[in-house]
């Protein structure tokens, strides 16, 4: 089915593309999904490092931490 379109076709759906949604709209979802790229390389770059912090915290140190984000 998508097969037969060509470039004829992918022009003519590029134009009214643009004409129903503007070229504001587009540049600025296309910014919205370069964000959103970056943002996902930089969560499995993380996400592939082993933890380095130490998260062993005493009930104290975490009630501190609470009560400085809850002010």
């Amino acid at each position: 089915m998508l097969n037969n379109i060509g470039l004829p076709g992918l022009l003519l759906i590029a134009v009214v593309v643009l004409v129903l949604f503007g070229r504001g709209k587009i540049s600025s979802l296309m910014g919205e999904v370069g964000k959103g790229i970056t943002a996902f390389k930089k969560g499995v770059d993380e996400g592939g490092r082993p933890e380095v912090e130490d998260h062993t915290t005493t009930v104290s140190e975490r009630g501190t931490t609470e009560e400085k984000d809850r002010v």
